[in-house]
């Protein structure tokens, strides 16, 4: 009598629970740095580069405009400062428009090299910049030496009180200061600083200011 003996049936490939990632190859993933313009006066339409670089925040286009229109667009002969000038956007907007000279601070060494190759290829002779501290560099400048201050630091920054209470001694009795901040600055905590609210407005997380002495 034979014996049929019976295989065992065959198990299934085990699958793998998780499939390998696989890393992009060379640098095609990486998001290319962005550019913004300048949106009035004379160097109109010239684009300023964005690198990526942490915590730099351009003012949006439509946040600049709106300033510019607030200011008259004609900024023939002020002295202004923009303390905190990342790419120099604002900077180079009230240059743009006729201001006499323009004061740029800037910590990073990379940015401070971008502001001067553009500020070159503008032949920007009224445009002055600078490498250092923001704050430091307001304290120094005269009593009452600016028509207009331009204030945009870093959203994560402890300077604002002091940046404004040393902006507000900068410009002179018809002077402005611009502010940008994550928050809405009132009276009550602008006027202890020499400062008052006279235009405001929002747009996205951006709240911007236009102050006068208090």
């Amino acid at each position: 009598m034979k014996y049929t003996v019976m295989k065992p049936p065959a198990e299934p490939p085990v699958k793998p629970l998780f499939k390998a990632s696989v890393k992009p190859k060379g640098t095609a993933h990486i998001k290319p740095p962005g550019e913004i313009r300048i949106i009035g006066g004379q160097y109109k339409r010239t684009k300023l580069p964005v690198p990526n670089v942490p915590g730099l925040r351009p003012t949006p286009d439509r946040v600049r405009e709106t300033l510019f229109n607030w200011l008259g667009q004609d900024l023939s002969g002020w002295r202004c400062a923009d303390v905190f000038a990342g790419t120099g956007a604002l900077g180079f907007e009230a240059a743009s428009r006729g201001a006499s000279e323009v004061l740029l601070c800037e910590q990073d060494p990379a940015l401070v090299l971008q502001l001067k190759a553009v500020q070159a290829r503008l032949k920007a002779n009224m445009v002055r910049i600078e490498r250092g501290d923001g704050l430091s560099l307001l304290r120094r400048l005269p009593a009452g030496s600016m028509q207009l201050v331009l204030l945009d630091p870093p959203f994560e920054s402890t300077q604002f009180e002091a940046a404004l209470k040393a902006a507000a001694e900068a410009i002179g009795p018809t002077g402005l200061v611009y502010l940008e901040a994550p928050k809405p600055w009132l009276n009550e905590q602008l006027q202890p600083l020499g400062l008052q609210v006279h235009r405001s407005g929002k747009a996205g997380a951006v709240h911007f200011h236009l102050l006068t002495g208090a």
